[in-house]
């Protein structure tokens, strides 16, 4: 696949998904948003793809938030986010039922730190810096951050990082303290440790994998016997299946 704004490679069976407009920083504009929207597609559907790794190109960072440029060419700010989510990439994302690995470096803002939300495992380099700038530009979070970063981090953690931290970033340790990342890496080592576990995830059982991430996802906002239920009855499809 020959695209402008995202280069995808596949290497057995982990699929390889890099941000690539290193000139801005990787802000998502609405070409990235469809090209990246086709390459899930693509991710999504090959079944020789067991593991996604999500990176962005360059030296300053993964992604530094929406191409706010493009809200000058629309009526209203509001015209030009509908334009920008008429493809619902977000619920894409999320509804990837294979790993999904966030290799992570420099500026995660806004937009990038949604996105990055959406991924299963997440892994910053040293000079990595959090944050959500989407109140102060008098915004509200519009890629799912309102309830991906409060899912992940809790109420009073997504509280902080969107009130208190408007203007101050969140570090790579600060981060990975509050449980936004799960490990961090040194910047030169960032992407051979995302593929180190995307080999180890692509060497499991993919019915398996995928039906674990369905019960943790389904089932995150189920009561408890619901989300039991659903736990013993993907287990029954499985051993149906073996």
């Amino acid at each position: 696949m020959l695209f402008e704004t995202v280069r995808y490679e596949k290497k057995g069976n982990v699929a390889y998904i890099e941000l690539h407009r290193p000139e801005v920083i990787n802000v998502l504009n609405v070409q990235m948003r469809d090209e990246l929207f086709e390459v899930l597609e693509a991710v999504r559907d090959d079944p020789d793809v067991r593991v996604l790794v999500l990176s962005g190109a360059g030296d300053r960072g993964f992604c530094a938030g929406a191409d706010l440029t493009e809200f000058g060419t629309t009526p209203s700010q509001a015209a030009a986010r509908r334009v920008r989510w008429e493809r619902d990439l977000w619920g894409l994302l999320h509804s990837l039922r294979k790993p999904i690995i966030a290799a992570l470096h420099g500026y995660v803002i806004g937009t990038g730190l949604e996105v990055a939300c959406l991924c299963d495992i997440r892994i910053a380099s040293a000079d990595a810096q959090f944050g959500m700038p989407e109140l102060a530009l008098g915004l509200i979070p519009g890629a799912g951050g309102s309830q991906t970063i409060r899912r992940t981090v809790g109420i009073p953690q997504s509280f902080d990082i969107f009130f208190s931290r408007t203007e101050k970033r969140l570090s790579a340790d600060e981060s990975l303290e509050a449980g936004l990342v799960h490990r961090v890496a040194n910047r030169s080592g960032l992407l051979d440790e995302a593929e180190k576990l995307a080999n180890i995830l692509a060497a499991l059982d993919p019915q398996v994998v995928s039906a674990t991430k369905t019960a943790v996802l389904d089932g995150m906002d189920m009561a408890l016997e619901a989300g039991l239920a659903l736990e013993d009855r993907l287990a029954r499809q499985l051993r149906g299946a073996a």
